[in-house]
């Protein structure tokens, strides 16, 4: 899909989750419009299979988890080292699976702290880490998920972690704007990632039905009935990091297809 220009060219972005399906196609997206990338995932095969399949030397990477205090603190000196300033953040990395209220796994609330972990505290660890590099007219992207607006039976760690990143987003908007920096999120609907498949298989196990009836019902909520792609979510991140969004700050741009219009 061949999108416009956004001005972007010769800007600095990290990207944090690149090596899943939307990080590698918003990688993509920034790279076509010339920007210079950091991009950031933990595991390291998928990382260095795409940094391989971009051929560019505007590509750098670094394996990272940020629950680590010191590999992202790391990762921001390596960003002052080679930049010297960050345009752009996008805080795209996150998990998500089921945690329904009647398990009695034992590792039923481990597991649901860990997505709030992993979905909010990892992505307040990196911004304050990069903070400092972040100059008047920077922008930070968030993302967060439709189920961030929205309550959703058997998943209610994700949907509370997304929910907190709304109110993250919108926080630190009102903290960081005087410093002319904003902050904004996305919220996608049903994306065609692996992720999203296997919340449709857990879906299709709960209900006893299978996974392409599930996704018949899903689609049938939506305006438009059909998935997103990755590639799809790439104009939205290119749009809000673009000097195109500077009024928008503390907004959270649903891309759903229609299935939440709020």
């Amino acid at each position: 899909m061949s999108l416009p220009s956004y001005g972007l060219q010769g800007k600095t972005v990290l990207i944090t989750g690149a090596a899943g399906g939307i990080g590698s196609a918003l990688a993509r997206a920034f790279l076509a419009q010339g920007a210079q990338l950091m991009l950031l995932d933990r595991a390291a095969a998928p990382l260095d299979a795409l940094v391989e399949s971009l051929h560019s030397s505007l590509v750098h990477s670094a394996v990272c988890d940020l629950g680590s205090d010191a590999e992202v603190a790391a990762v921001a000196a390596r960003v002052k080292e080679r930049f010297g300033q960050l345009d752009v953040l996008v805080n795209n990395a996150g998990a998500e699976y089921p945690t329904p209220m009647d398990s009695t796994a034992p590792d039923a609330m481990a597991r649901w702290a860990g997505l709030l972990d992993n979905n909010v505290s990892s992505m307040v660890r990196l911004t304050q880490a990069l903070l400092p590099l972040l100059p008047r007219g920077a922008s930070i992207i968030n993302q967060s998920s439709i189920w961030g607006r929205i309550g959703v039976a058997g998943f209610s760690a994700y949907s509370a972690s997304k929910h907190a990143v709304v109110g993250l987003t919108r926080s630190l908007a009102l903290e960081l704007g005087p410093r002319g920096i904003r902050v904004n999120a996305v919220c996608p609907g049903w994306v065609r990632t692996e992720a999203a498949l296997r919340s449709l298989s857990a879906m299709a196990q709960e209900q006893g039905t299978t996974e392409a009836e599930v996704e018949r019902d899903l689609l049938a909520r939506q305006a438009v009935p059909q998935m997103l792609t990755p590639d799809e979510l790439g104009g939205v991140f290119l749009f809000l990091a673009s000097e195109g969004a500077a009024p928008l700050t503390g907004q959270c741009l649903v891309a759903s297809h229609g299935e939440v219009m709020a």
